[in-house]
């Protein structure tokens, strides 16, 4: 036998910990997705847990593992399915069979409004789906669609190799809900049906998460136009030699350091946003729309609706990016300019340094030869009255002396601080 990884059946175990639900058909069900609206993925999550084992004390049903990521209930009538991703909390409750008004505000009450208004964060989503039999006659679903949503926006599309018809405006109704229609062919598995309702609900809650990046991409825009003037103004100074170098790498520095700070708050969002669309892509792809009387498919809405606001994120990443890049070859190019200059100025200030160096020594010879004179003078001086009584022995005159002195005291003095100016070198 080998020793398991210590994360072997953690991690098999999350490849099951989120099973699509099995709906009977007529059903619907309530969807709310709730996000912290600052620092979400860095939120403090047992108060999200808290948040649930308030709901469930309501019902007395079972409460979460501590640190649990997933939890399924029954709340009375309602199958309450609750998950935590990275920036927000979701709850599903699905309820069998159908009330007389279809899409009823007093549906959504499985979620009382006093416990919603204690949610830790804000709500970023809220469905109510309605899930019913398809009629045999398709003029009967066509006038549920229109009696039900806004024309202009409905999307409607057979799925699932036609097993069911999926129908929604991505309208806010006054409840603050957002309606889908679900009309499935008899036959059609309960697995199947929880599946559809699962992802028309991921749809929703991932398009509304990565369109938190299209209001930061407006406000980046904004700036970044008024940045883009500045950074145009110290690139086209690059070649100015009457502007002094050090100035203009100060301002570019502050334009850099801007960006790179703007780069850094937006990154996060920036990076979601690509995220989740893909999710939202995906997820209409596996549903395997086709085109159901005419209407405009949920593929057909996201590309006229979606996908613009999409590009506007990427542009204005991509914006960002390329100022970034293009301050940042500003600077090196000013950089070298600055350092060019300091080399000519170092050059200039070692030609002044050898100057002064070669008049030092200049001065320095001509110290050493008053040096040798006036060392001799008082050495001669020395030397004489020393002498003086040999001299006079001798009956030699002082000034002979002195004359006889003189050549030899001075040729010794040079000599000697020639010596010490050779050992110094």
């Amino acid at each position: 036998m080998i020793d398991d990884h210590p994360q072997r059946y953690a991690l098999v175990n999350e490849l099951h910990a989120r099973p699509f639900p099995s709906l009977t058909v007529p059903c619907q069900a309530v969807y709310l997705a709730v996000k912290e609206p600052i620092e979400a993925a860095n939120r403090d999550r047992d108060r999200d847990l808290g948040h649930l084992r308030a709901l469930l004390a309501r019902h007395g049903a079972a409460h979460p593992a501590p640190g649990a990521t997933h939890h399924s209930a029954e709340i009375g009538r309602h199958v309450l399915k609750w998950e935590s991703h990275t920036e927000f909390v979701t709850y599903s409750a699905f309820e069998p069979g159908l009330g007389d008004r279809p899409f009823d505000p007093r549906d959504a009450e499985v979620f009382p409004p006093d416990w919603l208004r204690a949610a830790p964060g804000k709500r970023i989503a809220a469905v109510l789906v309605r899930v019913e039999p398809l009629p045999e006659d398709m003029e009967q679903a066509v006038a549920k669609l229109e009696d039900w949503f806004v024309p202009e926006s409905l999307a409607a599309s057979w799925v699932l190799d036609e097993a069911a018809i999926i129908a929604g405006d991505f309208q806010i109704d006054p409840a603050g809900l957002m309606r889908f229609a679900v009309f499935v062919r008899p036959g059609t598995g309960a697995r199947r049906v929880g599946r559809i309702v699962q992802r028309l609900c991921e749809i929703e809650t991932y398009r509304a998460m990565s369109m938190l990046g299209l209001g930061r991409a407006r406000e980046l825009t904004g700036r970044l136009n008024a940045l883009d003037p500045q950074l145009s103004s110290v690139v086209a100074a690059l070649p100015d030699d009457h502007r002094a170098a050090e100035a203009t790498l100060h301002e570019l520095l502050e334009l850099s350091a801007e960006l790179e700070s703007l780069a850094t708050r937006h990154s996060f969002r920036f990076g979601a946003t690509g995220a989740y669309e893909a999710i939202v892509n995906q997820r209409i792809d596996v549903l395997r729309e086709t085109r159901f009387m005419g209407r405009q498919t949920f593929g057909e809405f996201m590309r006229r609706r979606y996908d613009p606001a999409m590009r506007t994120v990427k542009s204005a990443e991509h914006r960002l990016e390329q100022m970034a890049e293009r301050a940042e070859r500003a600077g090196e190019l000013l950089s070298t300019r600055v350092d060019v200059e300091r080399s000519a100025q170092n050059q200039k200030l070692l030609e002044s340094m050898d100057r002064r160096a070669d008049l030092a020594l200049r001065l320095q010879h001509t110290v050493e030869g008053l040096s040798v004179v006036a060392i001799s003078y008082y050495a001669v001086s020395l030397a004489t009255y020393a002498l003086l009584p040999l001299a006079d022995a001798l009956h030699w005159p002082k000034s002979a002396l002195t004359a006889a002195l003189v050549p030899v005291i001075l040729g010794a003095v040079w000599l000697l601080i020639r010596r010490i100016r050779r050992g110094m070198h």
